[in-house]
């Protein structure tokens, strides 16, 4: 085996623990060895700057692919978006402005940099569709329509749910994946690593880049796994999720309260730890020689590690055992200072201090489900009279929110 060869391999093996489905393996090694850059399309709708750490498993694959020199080009979907990708969706989208599309895409750097090397050239390129799409001919435009069948376009499991209950489908969600698969032929795509929702749509690229005469390129979908909670995958709608742009010690603190019975899925999808050492606290909870929980540390310390760094990590996990294993309260809670002329007469009062962006109904809500907690007592009613003693107060506003209220 040559040293390309050895170095396809090592990637392939890497990267296996992430990837679901490769159409096809056979093509994606024989690219590898060819030993020249790939082009890896990695394409967004800006209709929501969100990612998770389910949407990073596909950036994390494409970042060890940049590793070994490829490049991601970061597609913009500055045309597409005000169409409107119908994937997952039951009702048809909202088209977005031009503005809106521009602060979207900023956002969306702004994440996808916490996981792809974007400050580099050779590995990193950003495009946008209306580069094409705006300029493309109608005739065009229609002779790339004929080329797709109605049948194949409403083949679609979305599509059919829709109409068996009665929903419309507009015609531009139809033309949504000939758009999306166009685009590949205009980046002359290598590769595209994806979610199986986009599958159909990435199916289209490969074929439209054979009628046009061009390798068809290789369509690698990642594992998805539950969400925090419930049988869902994480989403934002449901809340089940960790999101890129969660502080650390949110993190830490959302993935203790992770399902056990995901705790090794989690492990090998969104960690870099060795599968060993996943296989043994498999093993070790099976068999009853580990708690459930300490692996639960193990995982969320590794996540934390993997976006914010080992000393910040480090100090996570020793929050997280002072606050919650030994019920102490963090020396860094944030402060809030009043005389002792004009200090708050209710809970509420005290909460809008502490969170004055809070709307009245947010602050009611967190009250009332029992989230306030002043000094080592839970308060549930909003009005309820409240006397700061001189000195520090430790409140409590949720899980992890800690303030303390200096009186002096």
């Amino acid at each position: 085996m040559t040293e390309l060869e050895m170095r396809t391999e090592k990637l392939l093996t890497d990267i296996s623990r992430l990837i679901d489905e490769v159409v096809s393996l056979d093509e994606l090694r024989s690219l590898l060895n060819s030993g020249r850059k790939l082009k890896i399309k990695y394409g967004v709708d800006c209709t929501a700057p969100f990612l998770h750490l389910g949407h990073a498993v596909n950036l994390w694959a494409m970042r060890r692919f940049q590793e070994d020199g490829h490049k991601v080009i970061f597609l913009i979907g500055n045309f597409t978006s005000k169409i409107g990708d119908p994937t997952g969706r039951s009702t048809t989208r909202n088209m977005l402005t031009d503005e809106e599309i521009a602060v979207a895409a900023d956002e969306f750097v702004k994440q996808v940099s916490t996981v792809l090397i974007t400050d580099d050239p050779d590995v990193f390129e950003i495009r946008h569709n209306a580069d094409w799409f705006s300029e493309m001919p109608l005739a065009d435009f229609i002779g790339l329509c004929s080329q797709v069948t109605t049948s194949r376009m409403l083949s679609r499991d979305m599509f059919k749910k829709r109409m068996q209950s009665g929903d419309e489908i507009h015609l531009n969600e139809l033309l949504y994946p000939i758009l999306q698969g166009f685009d590949s032929v205009k980046l002359e795509s290598d590769l595209t690593i994806v979610g199986t929702d986009q599958l159909f749509n990435e199916m289209m690229g490969r074929s439209f880049q054979e009628r046009f005469g061009q390798p068809s390129q290789v369509v690698m979908t990642t594992k998805i796994t539950k969400g925090l909670w419930g049988e869902e995958k994480q989403s934002k709608s449901i809340g089940n999720f960790v999101a890129l742009t969660d502080s650390s010690r949110d993190k830490f603190g959302k993935i203790m309260t992770l399902g056990d019975d995901r705790i090794i899925d989690w492990l090998k999808v969104y960690t870099d730890i060795g599968m060993e050492r996943i296989t043994f606290l498999e093993r070790s909870i099976k068999e009853g020689m580990l708690n459930p929980r300490d692996a639960k540390v193990e995982l969320a310390h590794a996540i934390v590690r993997r976006y914010h760094g080992e000393e910040i990590a480090d100090a996570e996990r020793k929050f997280f055992f002072d606050t919650f294993s030994k019920k102490a309260f963090p020396d860094d809670a944030p402060v809030i200072a009043f005389s002792k002329m004009n200090t708050p007469n209710t809970v509420f009062e005290l909460v809008k201090a502490c969170h004055p962006d809070f709307s009245s109904s947010q602050i009611r809500r967190l009250i009332t489900q029992g989230a306030i907690v002043l000094n080592d007592e839970k308060i549930t009613d909003p009005q309820a009279s409240i006397s700061l003693i001189e000195g520090e107060n430790n409140l409590k506003t949720g899980k992890r929110t800690f303030f303390k209220a200096v009186v002096s």
